[in-house]
């Protein structure tokens, strides 16, 4: 059996794109985490499905999996991608997409130029909403402060469809990302992980960000990380609300809009980057990894 997919990225946060709408494959943690390995798989930051809704007030099921094999809730940069691909598969021909997400329903428009807006919810800030435990942690306004080893950290906590916590620096190109992110993201406090954000504010309407994937490391594009930064840049004064801001990223920028109280709009472009086939048995063989239905994600 061979499965068809495509690759594609937005901003450089590359992606597997997988249609199982027309087309069936059972789904392991193993083989996830298979297909991800750069080197004896196809190699991605995230693997997207699309599937069929389970509602009818929906167009399409979308899930998202990290390198790692763990599911996770939302990923802006693969919605977009998500929007482009069944457009280009013809699996619909409507600008708009009401999709059901982990998170919830989120809705993907896709404008005259091919660039994809999300409507990504309203933030979440209260700690068991992230989830976040901050036992023994201080806390000045809304920003808290820890130790991670020897180093003082105060960071903002915010849900954009998954944990992200958002730490402002002077100059992103000399923050520790590698060292901070990592230890950051298996942190006690954060009992599913969490995305981390490193925001450095250029003027109230531009910054620039690198973030610390969970079940990834860092990658050069991060679309809730973007929304996670704004929303907090916004809620503490650095940003201007209810206007489009730049978060410049590795992979390109993206265009970010929030006022408090609403929903968090992002805009950006998406890219095919090749299209291929792959049997699953076959990958799984050579690996030596069996793929029983017990591991099975359906």
């Amino acid at each position: 059996m061979l499965i068809e997919f495509t690759k594609m990225h937005g901003l450089g946060n590359d992606f597997m794109v997988i249609d199982l709408v027309t087309q069936r494959m059972n789904l392991t943690t193993d083989l996830v985490r298979l297909l991800a390995d750069r080197h004896l798989g196809v190699g991605f930051d995230q693997l997207l499905i699309v599937e069929p809704p389970s509602r009818p007030d929906v167009d399409f099921k979308y899930r998202i999996f990290n390198a790692d094999g763990q599911e996770v809730s939302q990923c802006g940069n693969g919605a977009r991608c998500f929007a482009t691909f069944v457009q280009a598969r013809k699996l619909s021909f409507k600008q708009r997409l009401r999709v059901e997400t982990a998170s919830g329903i989120i809705t993907l428009t896709t404008d005259r130029y091919g660039w994809v807006q999300v409507d990504m919810g309203k933030p979440k800030f209260e700690p068991d909403e992230i989830p976040f435990a901050p036992k023994a942690i201080t806390k000045v306004g809304n920003a808290y402060r820890m130790m991670i080893g020897d180093t003082p950290v105060s960071l903002y906590v915010c849900n954009m469809g998954n944990p992200h916590a958002v730490i402002q620096v002077d100059d992103v190109l000399s923050a520790d990302v590698a060292k901070l992110g990592k230890a950051i993201e298996s942190h006690e406090a954060f009992p599913e992980r969490v995305n981390v954000g490193f925001v450095q504010v250029v003027n109230q309407r531009h910054i620039r960000l690198r973030v610390y994937e969970r079940g990834v490391g860092e990658t050069q594009a991060c679309g809730t990380g973007a929304c996670a930064a704004v929303a907090v840049g916004v809620r503490e004064g650095w940003l201007d609300g209810g206007v489009d801001v730049r978060a410049q990223l590795y992979g390109g920028s993206l265009a970010i809009r929030y006022q408090e109280g609403y929903s968090v709009m992002m805009t950006g472009p998406t890219s095919f980057v090749y299209e291929g086939v792959f049997s699953p048995d076959g990958l799984a063989a050579q690996a030596g990894i069996k793929l029983t239905p017990s591991e099975s994600y359906e």
